[in-house]
């Protein structure tokens, strides 16, 4: 038994076990190649957020431990993305894309306390961040028909699910410590779902695809990465997100009240989606 079984976090596969040699470039979507590239460097960029829950959660040696590896896994997931938007576009240079996304976008490593206001609301946070990328991937493995990224999908969301399981472990012991009733912590979990606009996604996508002369505006690249992500989602994959996001504040719905919010999100996209679809045709 590994050090990190009990935790569950191992690493449970490689880059070079995937099907590269049935890889399909006539099964390539363009828009789908542009947001794979922007989720590689996202994804590669782990070490700084693990530097940062680590210094948040310094008195915890078993967790900065699962931080730790969760990080190598999560760089594995921007590597790979990378490795495979490479194939599938041979101009793309993953390096040179992380760093100008890096040089760009950077979180304060140094702090020492959470932005949320307690190790409790950190974790519900981490929660909701697990519960974006699982069914992301979910998503994008369901769009695309290339059999080598339908099989990277299929391990990463395996992964940020099991990650997910990890944060919300650990969150059990914070808020029985700092007793954060359920509606402080629905707050921060939907203040965090609010934050997928900031600039951390905008950013990447600008860092992996836009020409090297172009000046960046996030309101022109958040367009442009949503109106190519929104469509991917189905209310199946929106009512597993509201009743994870909910279950990570300690709310467990109904099935008449996670289908009436499973409706209002899937409506707020739709509006999101068609104003930004114009936003973007209009700007990149």
């Amino acid at each position: 038994m590994d050090k990190y079984s009990q935790s569950g976090l191992h690493q449970s596969w490689q880059i070079g076990d995937l099907p590269w040699q049935a890889f399909d470039a006539d099964k390539i979507s363009p828009d789908l190649l542009a947001i794979v590239k922007a989720a590689a460097l996202v994804e590669y960029n782990a070490e700084d957020y693990a530097t940062y829950l680590a210094n948040i959660f310094s008195q915890d040696e078993g967790f900065c431990e699962d931080i730790r590896q969760w990080a190598v896994e999560e760089k594995q997931h921007g590597e790979a993305l990378g490795a495979w938007a490479m194939r599938a576009d041979t101009a793309f240079d993953f390096a040179t894309a992380s760093a100008r996304y890096k040089a760009g976008y950077r979180i304060n490593i140094d702090a020492k306390t959470s932005i949320r206001g307690s190790e409790a609301g950190e974790l519900i946070a981490r929660c909701i961040v697990e519960t974006g990328t699982s069914s992301y991937y979910t998503v994008m493995g369901n769009a695309t028909e290339e059999p080598v990224l339908k099989a990277l999908c299929q391990r990463i969301t395996a992964d940020e699910l099991r990650h997910y399981k990890l944060f919300f472990g650990h969150l059990q012991t914070y808020i029985a410590r700092e007793k954060i009733g359920r509606l402080k912590r629905l707050a921060i979990g939907l203040g965090r779902v609010q934050e997928s606009e900031d600039d951390e996604l905008a950013f990447a996508y600008y860092a992996a695809n836009a020409p090297l002369d172009a000046v960046y505006d996030r309101a022109s690249y958040t367009s442009a990465y949503m109106a190519r992500a929104y469509p991917l989602y189905r209310a199946g994959n929106i009512e597993r997100v509201v009743a994870m996001v909910f279950r990570a504040c300690g709310i467990t719905l109904s099935t008449f009240w996670r289908k009436a919010i499973t409706a209002v999100a899937t409506l707020i996209m739709k509006i999101k989606l068609r104003r930004v679809q114009m936003h973007a045709a209009a700007t990149i």
